[in-house]
């Protein structure tokens, strides 16, 4: 006769914090951001389904390459509740997400490139400085002193 043990339904939040290596505090963050959810067993204690785990990993591996929390969220909030991201899902965020990453990546060597030659030059001129000015957008603006930001909103005169 052969014993076989049967996995548990569900997993306690310290069973889930230890196989997924995320620690408690930030599961129960998780789920009050809508993220993950759980049930409560006849004690209250918080019980999570296996497929938990899953979700984990997507929000992990999603974090890893520096997607917001937010975006995590709306990503898994098109997904059915009663399943955790498949390999599509992950393609198909991933094509998109991979699409910004190369935008950011691209901004950040431009910006990189444009401090070595702000360091190179020394200047740091309004007028022709690239990294604090680029393409003088300011100066078009008129005379006097320019914001950094270019687009924000000017503050209204002080009146005394």
């Amino acid at each position: 006769m052969s014993s076989s043990i049967k996995p548990l339904a569900t997993l306690s939040v310290g069973q889930i914090s230890e196989r997924s290596g995320i620690s408690i505090s930030a599961l129960h963050f998780y789920e009050r951001e809508g993220l993950i959810r759980s049930m409560r067993d006849s004690g209250n204690r918080r019980r999570y389904s296996r497929s938990a785990l899953r979700r984990l990993a997507f929000i992990r591996a999603s974090q890893r390459v520096g997607i917001p929390l937010a975006e995590i969220k709306t990503a898994l909030d098109r997904l059915p509740k009663s399943r955790t991201p498949r390999e599509a899902d992950w393609f198909k965020l991933s094509t998109v997400w991979r699409t910004r990453m190369d935008a950011q990546i691209a901004e950040l060597i431009r910006l990189r490139d444009d401090l070595t030659n702000c360091i190179g030059c020394g200047c740091l001129s309004f007028n022709r400085c690239h990294l604090v000015n680029a393409d003088d957008k300011m100066g078009q603006e008129g005379p006097g002193a320019r914001r950094l930001e270019p687009g924000t909103e000017r503050p209204e005169p002080f009146d005394w």
